[in-house]
């Protein structure tokens, strides 16, 4: 039943012509060497349940920066494959549109797209102070988000 109503239901291409999309260094200089091959808005941060919702969209075949989760990240695809690497940038896993996962703090890896490239929704949960950090090819901390750089960012998308 399932594999029937999968091949009659019919293929759209998320419409973001509303969304407003950033690059992380329109919000510090400090967020500039991180910001290639991807651009983001959040939208909404809960301080009280520790919540953040943001989504990021990936132009075809590129791969951002190497990065570890700290918290509890759940997502979402949207439109398009979200890919994730290994820090060498070998494929590690594809997840197709429609795919949800929930995935605790993570080892150190890539994300990016296919061929079409994704957007990916992403609800980070349960932890305030920092929730990614940024790593160079040696697996050393060259840069962070925290709960409070979300809260900045948010405020400041909203007074644009």
């Amino acid at each position: 039943m399932a594999t029937s109503i999968a091949a009659e239901t019919r293929s759209y291409t998320f419409d973001d012509r509303n969304i407003r999309w950033y690059k992380l260094g329109d919000f510090g200089e400090h967020f500039v060497p991180f910001q290639a091959h991807f651009v983001f808005t959040v939208l909404d941060v809960d301080v009280s349940q520790k919540l953040v919702d943001f989504m990021l969209k990936f132009p075809p075949n590129q791969q951002i920066f190497l990065h570890r989760h700290l918290a509890l990240t759940n997502t979402l695809v949207v439109q398009g494959e979200h890919r994730l690497y290994e820090p060498t940038g070998a494929l590690k896993e594809v997840r197709r549109v429609g795919s949800y996962t929930s995935s605790p703090p993570a080892d150190p890896h890539r994300e990016g797209a296919g061929e079409e490239g994704s957007v990916v929704f992403y609800s980070v949960r349960g932890k305030d102070g920092t929730l990614f950090e940024f790593l160079d090819d040696d697996l050393h901390v060259v840069g962070t988000l925290s709960m409070q750089d979300y809260i900045n960012v948010f405020k400041a998308q909203k007074n644009a």
